[in-house]
């Protein structure tokens, strides 16, 4: 006699599933999308010396400076004031990657995957493209997971 696949639980309703799982793809791909910049801001910083600026002042021959690249010498800008776009591309994607990492953490406790499951989900944010593959894949699973478990819902 075959052995019976054990009930599935979650730990929320559908509702609050899906849910978390649009929460999780937008954060996905929003993630991603800086991941890529950030890679592309470390190519430039550490490949050319340079970093992108946007507004300033040239302080070697006081000339205004509008949006570009700026060589940093010996880790020195020769642009005061203005924006560096560059720093800002570091700090979006920190910030981003801690709300993407408590999406994960929501979906994982409702879908209540093993922990191997949450450390896969959260190397998206690390690892250039990750994000993406991992969200299509994880997509897929919940969306049929609760289709295929449509009584699995934790009951208030």
């Amino acid at each position: 006699m075959p052995k019976a696949a054990p009930k599935r639980r979650f730990g929320g309703t559908p509702a609050q599933i899906l849910s978390a799982l649009k929460f999780y793809k937008i954060l996905a791909y929003a993630t991603g999308t800086m991941l890529l910049l950030l890679v592309a801001e470390l190519v430039l910083r550490y490949g050319f010396h340079s970093v992108l600026v946007a507004g300033g002042t040239d302080s070697t021959t006081g000339a205004s400076h509008g949006f570009g690249m700026v060589n940093i010498d010996g880790g020195v800008m020769a642009i005061t004031g203005g924006l560096n776009l560059s720093t800002m591309v570091l700090i979006v994607h920190g910030w981003m990657y801690v709300i993407y990492l408590i999406a994960d953490f929501r979906l994982w406790t409702l879908m209540r995957w093993q922990f191997g499951k949450l450390v896969l989900i959260a190397l998206g944010g690390v690892v250039p493209f990750l994000s993406f593959i991992v969200e299509g894949r994880v997509h897929k699973e919940v969306l049929a997971e609760v289709a295929a478990n449509p009584k699995a819902a934790k009951r208030y």
